[in-house]
């Protein structure tokens, strides 16, 4: 007989629990699947409602005309949400794990991952051009080709493989990226498949690379919340839709990240997978930004290990890598 997890109970409350987000199309529909999981670990009384959504404002999402290495790193997609839950303006906050940081302001902890989507990028063509091969994914592209992308991750194994290819910014959501490319006003450019699949929108992908060809962000595809530290009933609320194995591969990605200690500058990539015999595999990268460098490593251990594992490859890779990669 299957055992049913009995509901969370949490102390009584006058307000709904605040869930603070980006106003992106996508970061709210990552909210309102957690949202949507918390009322089913936490059932309200009739007529009530113990969850809601609350929308921040990031200076990463204000701000679309520069990369993000030239106003403050990737932080900034979080910066204002984590300022709102030190001050007690919001409960816990819905992230893009892949985009925050990993050194967390004093108090605040990530409290949960949830069941990682496909971590895989897409290549994003514009109507009527010919689809690449997946052996040959960017067969597609021709000579000297523009791509839009702010991520120095995907144009530095890009370059690597294809020197000729040509970069331009292009930041904003994913409503805004498909749009540039539909006018053609750009040759290509890539977004995650975790985020166009959450939005209804992966026929939209002319291509999905394997991670042989683009090895994603660390924690692309993962939904991560973060809560405060001394709230500890909503921690226990948070821990029972947790997923083993996210949080797994998530402790380990994130190990190396922050091992190789990188800027929004350094090109590092880091994939975890849960193998069938319940050992972990990871594979991190680091590269130079016009990908005239590239080394790629992995590493297999125990699921115990994830955070030893990510912390060993990192040492690896920064090792045998050119001193200036990390420069900030």
């Amino acid at each position: 007989m299957k055992t049913v997890t009995p509901p969370v109970q949490l102390q009584p409350r006058t307000q709904p629990l605040k869930a603070g987000t980006r106003g992106a199309p996508l970061a709210r529909q990552q909210t309102a699947t957690v949202l949507g999981l918390l009322r089913q670990a936490c059932p309200a009384p009739e007529g009530t409602e113990i969850f809601e959504e609350h929308i921040i404002v990031t200076t990463g999402d204000a701000v679309l005309t520069k990369p993000l290495a030239e106003i403050g790193g990737k932080g900034l997609f979080a910066k204002e949400i984590h300022e709102s839950l030190a001050a007690g303006r919001i409960d816990f906050a819905v992230h893009s794990l892949k985009d925050l940081e990993t050194g967390l302001p004093p108090g605040i902890v990530l409290a949960c991952t949830l069941p990682r989507e496909d971590p895989r990028d897409v290549l994003i063509l514009p109507p009527g051009r010919a689809p690449a091969t997946p052996n040959d994914p960017l067969s597609a592209l021709p000579q000297g080709a523009v791509i839009g992308s702010a991520s120095v991750r995907r144009q530095a194994q890009l370059k690597h493989a294809r020197p000729d290819l040509r970069f331009t910014l292009l930041r904003g959501n994913v409503g805004t990226r498909l749009g540039k490319i539909e006018a053609g006003a750009l040759d290509a450019t890539l977004l995650a498949y975790a985020g166009l699949r959450r939005l209804g929108l992966a026929d939209k992908a002319s291509l999905v690379l394997e991670t042989e060809h683009m090895l994603p962000a660390a924690c692309q595809g993962i939904v991560g919340i973060t809560a405060r530290a001394a709230d500890t009933d909503l921690l226990e609320l948070l821990a029972a839709i947790e997923d083993p194995t996210s949080k797994a591969v998530a402790t380990a990605e994130r190990a190396l990240l922050a091992t190789l200690d990188g800027s929004c500058r350094t090109p590092i990539a880091g994939y975890a997978q849960r193998l069938d015999n319940g050992t972990l595999h990871l594979t991190g990268l680091v590269a130079r930004h016009d990908g005239s460098f590239l080394l790629k490593r992995s590493v297999t251990g125990n699921t115990a290990d994830a955070a030893l594992m990510g912390r060993e490859l990192g040492l690896s890779l920064k090792a045998d890598s050119p001193g200036d990669i990390f420069l900030p």
